[in-house]
């Protein structure tokens, strides 16, 4: 038998249901798996042992009653900082927020994964308010990647894709408003999904923000998201619900869809060559089960980029505005600097800025509206070093290296990134699969598909 830290969400509920495994040993075997790799990788801020211990006991009694909760009852889940959890502080990855504040209410995601039976080893560390596409944070300090801790896990999920990628759980939370969930998921090697603006409810909604399953099989966030996407009327911009399970129903016929192949948004850094070689390696794999293939030319630019740098400089600015000026000097000088350098704008400029959001949500339907699926790099670059904030630690362009995630977040598509091969010196490769509004159950179908067609994986780092 494989160690329990490399077992899927699905294997551990078949084991549970054959009474192979229990949900007591399982939450053992992980809480010393998080132990022993933590001096390392700083991947959690907060681990809930005796309360974890206790919620798989519960769950390991309901699966001898063969009363299970859902396909995911007593499968260990982390949940990442600033996804509102009962019992716990939510300082948003900075020692600008008060530590001491512990919320009292679940929000949308944390609740699902308690109504499903999940048992929730802790909470997992991010940047300063999300504001970094890197593991810096000054309040959780950095986060390693466990392919090579002297290497990024990007972010801001990115406690959740390291403990991911170390077997801390099979299941993590994670939010994404630029790349968050996909970008880490790239550099540690998982899989994670974007889903379409409010299919999963969250608190508080916002432009582009959503919360989504990090995982290291499909299979596994089909499962997760079966259960993060019911209703929630706390979200006032969610979809409909979709009551149609999405596990069960990922094989998909790839015989002559159209596919546009996108190594160039017009912005942002270019793709370095053993990357470019990756992602037209998998496109050459979609070809070879039967889908078209076609090169997408550039369709945005830097002034779109620049906006959306603006926009989010001056979101940021707002919130801090509201905070003692003590504590605002707490954060990252980085991301103060870097956030308050847009009280220098007009009202017309970040009017500007707002309609510039929304042409880049135009042209990215324009293009996906000509394919069923865009495929992309999920980054231009492989990981730079582990204490870094962004490439070249430039505070006038921290975002070059999301090119392909952010604009996507805007339209409001699902967005997937799964791994799809290694850089020479082992870091993994994260390809983007894109799919239409609304069409979350094809982005993971399509993912599904090049999980066969992909070359063998390498084993999962750190033992």
């Amino acid at each position: 038998m494989a160690a329990i830290h490399q077992f899927s969400a699905a294997e551990l509920t078949a084991a549970y249901a054959k009474k192979e495994l229990s949900p007591v040993e399982v939450t053992k075997a992980l809480l010393a798996r998080i132990e022993a790799c933590e001096p390392t990788l700083n991947a959690m801020y907060l681990v809930w042992a005796e309360r974890a211990l206790e919620e798989a006991a519960l769950s390991e009694q309901r699966w001898h009653r063969g009363e299970p909760r859902s396909p995911l009852d007593g499968v260990p889940v982390t949940i990442k900082d600033n996804i509102a959890t009962a019992g716990a502080p939510t300082p948003i990855g900075t020692r600008a927020i008060d530590a001491s504040m512990i919320c009292g209410v679940d929000s949308p995601p944390a609740a699902r994964v308690r109504e499903a039976g999940c048992v929730v080893l802790g909470k997992t560390t991010m940047p300063d308010f999300g504001m970094l596409a890197s593991g810096v944070s000054s309040f959780h300090g950095i986060t390693r990647n466990p392919w090579d801790p002297a290497r990024n896990t990007s972010g801001s999920s990115s406690g959740a894709g390291a403990a991911v990628a170390a077997g801390y759980a099979p299941l993590a939370l994670g939010t994404d408003i630029g790349g968050s969930v996909r970008l880490p998921a790239a550099w540690c090697g998982i899989f994670a999904l974007k889903p379409s603006l409010g299919r999963v409810p969250i608190d508080p909604p916002f432009l582009g923000r959503v919360a989504g399953p990090m995982t290291r099989t499909v299979d596994d966030a089909a499962l997760l998201m079966d259960e993060l996407k019911k209703p929630d009327p706390r979200d006032f911009m969610a979809l409909p619900p979709d009551p149609e399970a999405y596990a069960g129903r990922l094989a998909r016929e790839l015989r002559g869809l159209r596919l546009g192949l996108l190594l160039d948004m017009g912005a942002g850094l270019p793709v370095e060559p053993e990357i470019r070689a990756a992602i037209e390696d998998a496109a050459r794999r979609f070809e070879s089960a039967g889908c078209v293939v076609e090169p997408v030319d550039p369709f945005l630019d830097e002034e779109l980029f620049l906006g959306l740098d603006l926009f989010f400089r001056a979101r940021l600015a707002a919130q801090l505005q509201e905070l003692p000026v003590e504590r605002v000097a707490m954060m990252l000088p980085f991301v103060r600097e870097w956030a308050l350098a847009s009280l220098r704008a007009s009202a017309l400029e970040l009017a500007r800025a707002l309609a510039k959001l929304f042409e880049m949500r135009k042209r990215c339907h324009e293009v996906s509206n000509r394919f069923d699926y865009l495929l992309t790099p999920t980054l231009p670059i492989p990981p730079f070093a582990a204490e870094d904030l962004c490439p070249g630690n430039d505070r006038d362009r921290p975002f070059s290296h999301i090119c392909f995630t952010a604009p996507f977040n805007q339209s409001e598509q699902p967005a997937c990134s799964i791994c799809c091969g290694y850089t020479q010196d082992g870091m993994p490769i994260g390809l983007q699969i894109i799919g239409k509004r609304f069409d979350d159950l094809g982005v993971l179908q399509m993912a599904r598909a090049f999980e066969e067609l992909r070359a063998p994986l390498r084993p999962w780092p750190m033992g």
